[in-house]
């Protein structure tokens, strides 16, 4: 299965990334997985993450901008792109959060790193960027 969702630079619009997200993954895998509510938190806020990112930095100047997600199901593997029109960030620069500097931003790498199986950002692939999230998706238990 793919779909894609092309959508505005506004966090108005979360709600419905998030349910286009799950909705589809429901349809698509039924009641074939372990404990969907964790799984589905946890691609959730991943993908929250990932969006609202791209509003606040990469769209911050240039809301009129589009949001491409696509979302990618073989078998049991799981692909989600975040594509955006942005400047882009330098992943060498970037330092994890450190509790004891009170530091206010930072975490959403580290965060969707924690979520996902894989984390992949690529700079500048046809004048736009892609954080890549992958994740293998476990099996319900068989009768």
């Amino acid at each position: 299965m793919r779909t894609e969702l092309h959508i505005p630079s506004d966090l108005k619009f979360l709600t419905i990334v998030e349910n286009w997200l799950l909705g589809s993954l429901e349809a698509e895998l039924g009641d074939s997985v372990i404990d969907w509510p964790r799984l589905s938190n946890r691609l959730r806020l991943a993908l929250v993450e990932a969006y609202s990112n791209v509003v606040r930095h990469a769209h911050r100047d240039q809301p009129n901008l589009p949001i491409l997600i696509r979302l990618e199901l073989k078998e049991r593997d799981l692909a989600l792109e975040i594509w955006d029109h942005g400047k882009g960030y330098d992943l060498s620069t970037y330092l994890p959060p450190s509790p004891e500097d009170k530091q206010e931003s930072g975490y959403g790498w580290l965060i969707m790193n924690r979520l996902m199986d894989r984390v992949e950002y690529r700079l500048q692939v046809n004048g736009r960027n892609c954080l890549k999230l992958e994740a293998s998706l476990p099996r319900a238990a068989e009768n």
